[in-house]
């Protein structure tokens, strides 16, 4: 068995679902290892666009079959909802996709503990996407949680009723928090459990390895800065987004991984709260905000812009053993007469080219190289040959910078405005 990983190197958005579409027909299976529906991967083909939230993005490719590992939290009801407008739109899935009886429900309750969480907090937010993620994981890890697999009981409800009734007594004591839609939204959840029952509910650890001559994609979410290690915490997601994660997110031994696919943007975006040492809260920034259609396709936040963070993305590429590079969202800087990366911070007085241990904004200063821009329309063009002559030195340097071969271009929104080098 051969197993790529292919996974954000930024925070998030960096447009994963369109590469993992793009690539998924030259693999048996793709597994998705990490997160929940805090992500939102668009996938853009024949004039639809799709948004996947937890189904793996290889979904849309019919001989390729499509697992939802045991590292992601799976909430019943957002899944539904994906699968009914995959039903709209003559999306056949029900062969093809595969839940791992270890990934973990999130109950109407977490989602409550993370709303009152966030009030709590106030100015001091992390920017959660109020999904309910954190506590599930927290319940994870404090071996409290339900998962896939406890559906299949005959206790099943009792078990849910008694993780309910703990949460509301944390709910009531230490938040006095109380939502009054609970009943309703219970009973919408356990409808949507059934939905559950009906798909391909596996060992998924069994199920991927059973075929010595599988060729796997496990698919990463959120991004590389947001891994709950080694991101910029305490502003991060609540799983580890990194490479490594993979393993224990789909249940493969390390030997068996390949390649590392790292996605990155040609500019850098985050949503929520953090630092952000490049971000630009000007002209510029709005344009590529505006240009780049730069808002969460899962909160429906703007996301703040800013320019290419090397040192940055030179981290991400080192903790994650990075062997091929994909830059996305080229086509946005087109028009730009001049484009700014960021090679070096300027911190407590000295020069430095690598990620502190506190990332902020007010102890770093960028230090920027220019390029010139270019004016040409690239949406059309399907070689690296044809596109213009700056945006060649831009991705050059950029290769040079990182040590690593950036082997496909994208220069659009669709599947097809792809260039594979």
């Amino acid at each position: 068995m051969k197993v790529d990983i292919l996974l954000g190197l930024q925070w998030g958005d960096e447009g994963k679902g369109k590469i993992v579409d793009f690539l998924g027909k030259k693999y048996n299976l793709i597994g998705r290892f990490q997160g929940g529906p805090n992500a939102g991967h668009t996938i853009k083909f024949n004039g639809n666009t799709h948004v996947l939230h937890t189904i793996p993005s290889g979904i849309f490719q019919k001989k390729t079959k499509n697992l939802i590992g045991n590292g992601v939290v799976i909430d019943p009801i957002i899944f539904s909802k994906e699968l009914e407008k995959l039903h709209e739109k003559n999306i056949v899935f029900e062969k093809n996709l595969f839940i791992s009886r270890k990934a973990h429900l999130i109950l109407p309750t977490h989602r409550y503990l993370d709303a009152a969480s966030e009030l709590e907090k106030g100015k001091k937010k992390v920017g959660s996407t109020l999904k309910g993620i954190g506590p599930t994981y927290m319940d994870k890890t404090g071996r409290n949680g339900l998962r896939i697999g406890d559906i299949e009981s005959k206790d099943f409800k009792n078990k849910f009723q008694a993780l309910s009734k703990k949460h509301n007594k944390i709910l009531k004591k230490y938040y006095n928090y109380k939502n009054p839609n609970q009943k309703k939204d219970e009973a919408i959840w356990l409808k949507s459990i059934n939905n559950l029952k009906k798909l391909n509910i596996v060992d998924g650890e069994y199920f991927i390895n059973q075929n010595k001559e599988n060729k796997v994609l496990a698919e990463g979410a959120q991004g590389t800065l947001l891994d709950v290690d080694f991101g910029s915490y305490p502003f991060v997601t609540s799983s580890n987004t990194v490479s490594a994660s993979a393993c224990i997110g789909l249940g493969v031994a390390p030997n068996k991984i390949k390649k590392v696919i790292g996605i990155f943007k040609a500019y850098c975006t985050r949503v929520g709260s953090g630092p952000f040492p490049t971000e630009l809260n000007d002209k510029i920034g709005k344009r590529i905000q505006k240009d780049g259609h730069e808002f969460g396709s899962t909160t429906g936040r703007s996301r703040r812009c800013g320019w290419l963070d090397l040192p940055a993305l030179k981290y991400a590429t080192i903790i994650n053993g990075v062997t091929d590079l994909v830059i996305t969202k080229i086509d946005v800087l087109t028009n730009l007469s001049t484009i700014k990366i960021c090679t070096h911070y300027e911190y407590s007085g000295k020069k430095i080219d690598y990620l502190p241990y506190e990332l902020n904004n007010k102890k770093l200063k960028p230090i920027y190289k220019e390029f010139k821009g270019w004016g040409e329309n690239i949406s059309t063009e399907t070689k690296f040959e044809q596109l213009p002559k700056n945006l060649k030195k831009y991705i050059q340097f950029l290769e040079k910078e990182l040590n690593i071969p950036i082997k496909i271009v994208s220069v659009g929104p669709d599947r097809k405005e792809t260039i594979y080098r």
